[in-house]
């Protein structure tokens, strides 16, 4: 599943083990760019689970945050 980084947004935490929690402007096997919020390790090259936002859902997101 290769990833193209468009923009990083910024790190929303760090675990001991040095793995980010990120949030990412990606765009997923050359598809629309979107939001991208998961764990990465220190150089990139092992991902964890994580969830991937349209802009809309992100503005969805955001009305039910306040």
């Amino acid at each position: 599943m290769p990833a193209e980084y468009l923009k990083s947004i910024g790190v929303l935490s760090e675990s001991s083990n040095g793995w980010k929690k990120e949030v990412n402007i990606v765009s997923w096997n050359g598809g629309d760019p979107k939001y991208d919020i998961r764990s990465w390790n220190q150089d990139r090259t092992k991902m964890g689970k994580g969830v991937t936002l349209s802009s809309a859902e992100i503005e969805k997101l955001r009305e039910l945050l306040g």
